[in-house]
């Protein structure tokens, strides 16, 4: 039998203890050894910070994202040899996919997040210039830094690959090495996954370490600089969180427990519903995806009382239909569970809810007979009902980690919210209705119970992507039993792994540090006009002064024409008098446009496109005779990926747009983004 081996500093590392069996859930024959004895652990740390971590932080956003984007692609390109394996976990081709290529999609996405979002530096100024000064010579800034510990990932069994990819993603877009602790269970879908991604050379040395078993003393020797996450079951979750260094070095840690998710169907839905149908449809779907092993799916099932028969008889009806036993077998709709220990676990927490509930079907292995080995982890879908959820506190504590749900009715709408509750939190809610008025009153309701909420109805059921799909924009998490942290969030999972500082100083000086010009802060000129520069030569702080306009009554007559926009503060002298204005004023968009043939070159030159517009504010009127000017600034610059040889390398240049008056007072403020041609592609021919 194969021994497990597990990569850290730098190498392959065999354990000379006594190794643990991991057995296929399918036929429950042993698969490999693991045995992670003899790892040094102060050794390992000190890689991942030293090598991994710097060589990260050294990188900049942009950089780390296409590493992220080539990273994907390889995992793509040998996702065959991880979907034979994950046939071993009783994983589904269906199951498998969310697992593999939704774990891929998810780098893509952080990927794309980069390139859109962040900056081309290694530090990342998260919001404007905070004035603290009269003069304003004095301001503030909160600047995001990498931090140069190391993020430790202790993973479920669920999700091998998703699971260590979700986290990773914001980790390394962060500038943070990741050592993996992936679930003996099924750690060799994830070392199989690290071992790809290592032997590239896509990441630097040190970027990512897995330890496949026990990690030992491992969060004993973390320091306040590193970052632990954990995925598993609540029990774990609060003793890992208690000890004793974490919390002595204030470690952050983030946590994602399993919990007892809910489904509310609405009190104005009937049989009759298209959304009735979707209810059921929605609730066996989270029974038997994964077979059950969802932190996210769905336990408990709340209708209104007078529709607790017609959905039991309903879900019934649907589970008949599933064929359980080995996926590669024609016709089997869901696998196994990861283990026959978890299988045990299962049929016992069953039987503890059955003490509060009648079993509608399934509830035990007698007479259940799986398209399959008979040694394999296979367990029926099984429904509950509660008949009376408000006094048997139970069911909302105990969850079988596997292919159950509970039925409980409710007879308005303030038991609803209540069984919504008991639950103490969760990662994920449903919400199926076709009343926008029911959906309003439970999300302001139970919303502050959830992590997320999934409202549903025939119009969304069209693209929705399930209750439970967490997706990389929005976060991960919940609060109470569901662990009270948060993962992906799209730019929130990355300012987890760095560190955020306030600076105080002139504009000048946070300019510099932020590595994008604040208004305040010093420009530069040069007698060339910016707009003739490539990319490479726009220097940040870089401004051009305009020429001066005075503004006449047959700019604004001309401008209403052309646009249409007659409004009676810019054409009706005796309406514009009796204003806020006073008189006559131009219109707001031909003074930035009057702006923008101030500053635009005209003859054709390395400024490809206009890109957009952004923060326009409108701060005095401009009225007839008065003459405006215009101050731009080069304020930032993001570099851009070329995709291909025939695509003009480029990059996005953000200008800071003052427009002010004959007295020098701002009348407009606004940034505009310009597409700026690159002297240099980064695709070889």
């Amino acid at each position: 039998m194969e021994q497990l081996h597990s990569y850290v500093l730098g190498k392959w590392h065999y354990g000379n203890g006594k190794p643990r069996i991991v057995s296929s859930a399918l036929t429950n024959e042993g698969l490999y050894q693991l045995d992670s004895t003899d790892i040094d652990n102060q050794a390992m740390l000190a890689f991942g910070r030293e090598k991994g971590s710097k060589a990260l932080a050294q990188m900049t956003f942009l950089e780390r994202g296409n590493m992220l984007k080539e990273v994907a692609k390889l995992l793509l390109a040998n996702k065959e040899m991880f979907y034979a394996l994950s046939a071993h976990t009783g994983a589904t081709r269906v199951d498998s996919w969310i697992d593999i290529e939704g774990g891929a999609a998810t780098f893509f996405n952080y990927a794309s997040l980069a390139n859109r979002e962040l900056p081309n530096e290694t530090v990342w100024a998260e919001d404007d210039l905070i004035p603290l000064s009269k003069e304003g010579t004095f301001a503030a800034r909160h600047i995001l830094t990498s931090k140069p510990g190391v993020a430790i990932h202790i993973n479920a069994y669920n999700f091998p690959c998703w699971g260590m990819l979700e986290k990773l993603a914001p980790t390394w877009l962060g500038g943070m090495a990741a050592i993996i602790k992936p679930a003996s269970e099924s750690a060799y879908l994830t070392q199989a996954m690290v071992k790809v991604i290592v032997e590239s050379g896509l990441v630097p040395e040190g970027a990512i370490q897995v330890v496949c078993g026990s990690v030992g003393d491992l969060l004993d020797r973390v320091d306040y600089q590193d970052v632990v996450t954990f995925t598993g079951s609540a029990q774990t979750g609060q003793m890992l969180r208690a000890t004793p260094n974490l919390i002595a070095k204030s470690v952050p840690f983030t946590m994602e427990a399993d919990s007892v998710n809910c489904a509310i169907l609405g009190d104005d839905v009937t049989p009759d519903s298209p959304e009735f149908d979707l209810f059921v449809k929605e609730v066996c779907r989270e029974m038997t995806v994964k077979a059950g092993q969802k932190c996210t799916a769905i336990r408990r099932a709340m209708v209104p009382s007078h529709l607790l028969d017609a959905v039991s008889q309903a879900i019934s009806a649907r589970l008949a239909k599933v064929v359980v036993g080995d996926p590669s077998l024609e016709g089997v709709k869901m696998g196994a569970l990861i283990s026959r220990s978890q299988r045990d676990d299962v049929q016992e927490k069953v039987t503890s809810l059955s003490n509060y509930c009648r079993v509608v079907t399934g509830g035990d292995l007698s007479g259940f007979s799986p398209n399959g080995n008979d040694e394999g982890a296979y367990y029926p879908p099984t429904l509950l009902v509660c008949d009376e959820p408000l006094t048997a506190t139970p069911v909302h504590d105990i969850e079988a980690f596997g292919p159950v749900c509970t039925l409980m009715p409710y007879g308005n709408r303030d038991e609803a919210v209540l069984l919504s509750q008991l639950g103490q939190g969760s990662l994920v809610g449903s919400v199926v209705t076709a009343s926008t008025a029911f959906a309003a009153e439970m999300v302001a309701r139970i919303g502050h119970a959830h992590g997320r909420l999934h409202i549903l109805n025939n119009e969304s059921a069209k693209e929705s992507t399930g209750h439970g799909s967490p997706l990389p924009m929005l976060v991960h998490g919940g609060p109470g039993r569901a662990g009270g942290g948060e993962e992906m969030g799209g730019l929130r999972g990355i300012k987890h792994y760095m560190q955020r500082t306030a600076v105080q100083g002139s504009p000048s000086m946070l300019a510099a540090v932020g590595k994008e010009w604040v208004r305040g802060a010093e420009t530069t000129e040069d007698l060339v006009h910016p707009f003739k520069k490539h990319f490479e030569d726009i220097a940040i702080g870089e401004s051009l002064t305009t020429a001066r306009r005075t503004i006449t009554e047959a700019d604004i007559v001309n401008f209403a024409c052309l646009s249409g926009d007659h409004f009676y503060a810019h054409m009706d002298e005796i309406a514009a008098k009796e204003s806020m204005f006073g008189q006559r004023v131009a219109h707001g968009y031909f003074v930035i446009s009057a702006a923008a043939g101030l500053f635009v070159e005209a003859a054709p030159g390395p400024v490809l496109a206009n890109y957009g517009m952004e923060s326009l504010r409108f701060i005095e009127p401009v009225a007839i005779g008065d003459t405006i000017q215009v101050k731009l600034t080069c304020q930032k610059k993001v570099k851009k990926r070329q995709r291909n040889i025939e695509e003009t390398p480029q990059g996005v240049v953000a200008w800071d747009v003052e427009v002010t008056n004959q007295e020098g007072n701002p009348v407009a403020l606004y940034t505009i983004l310009t597409l700026v041609a690159r002297k240099e592609g980064d695709v070889v021919a």
